[in-house]
């Protein structure tokens, strides 16, 4: 039996409903500040928040204000050009632990050379103007180190573990 292979391009749209809780999270991107939810039996902050803990199975319930600061817990140096790609390579993406959170959110890292970025490395979202920002994760340009001293390795892997 002989096959027929077709190629051809293919898009695929979704829509995505965030929910009440990731719906105030986006809003607070839009405002320049993030906020996660805490479990009130772990006490886990989630960045984006949950409408429920996924270890305890309970509501979260309340918002946290948290800085625009973390750490980079692990990272990402990516050498290969791509179709569609916005940013020149080589670039890094980094999980950043925003500080007061337990979750990590993925984003660029730069104003430092790749080879700079590294695990604890203390880092600050540098945001689009206030005119600019949606209520998206793109309102946060990428994150850039603070020049601050480092959270020491142990710690990270601590904070990753918990």
């Amino acid at each position: 039996m002989d096959r027929l292979v077709v190629t051809m391009p293919i898009r695929l749209e979704y829509d995505y409903t965030p929910g009440v809780a990731r719906s105030r999270f986006l809003q607070a991107i839009a405002e320049g500040r993030f906020i996660g939810q805490r479990c009130t039996a772990c006490g886990k902050v989630y960045v984006p928040p949950l409408d429920f803990c996924p270890r305890d199975g309970i509501p979260l319930d309340g918002d946290v204000a948290l800085p625009d600061t973390g750490i980079v817990t692990t990272f990402c140096i990516v050498n290969l050009p791509f179709a569609g790609q916005t940013v020149e390579c080589p670039y890094a993406s980094a999980a950043v632990l925003i500080d007061g959170a337990d979750i990590a959110i993925f984003h660029l890292i730069q104003e430092v050379d790749v080879s700079e970025v590294r695990m604890g490395m203390r880092v600050r979202a540098v945001w689009v103007p206030d005119a600019e920002r949606k209520p998206d994760l793109g309102s946060i340009r990428y994150f850039a180190p603070t020049g601050e001293p480092d959270v020491p390795l142990a710690e990270v892997l601590e904070r990753l573990r918990a």
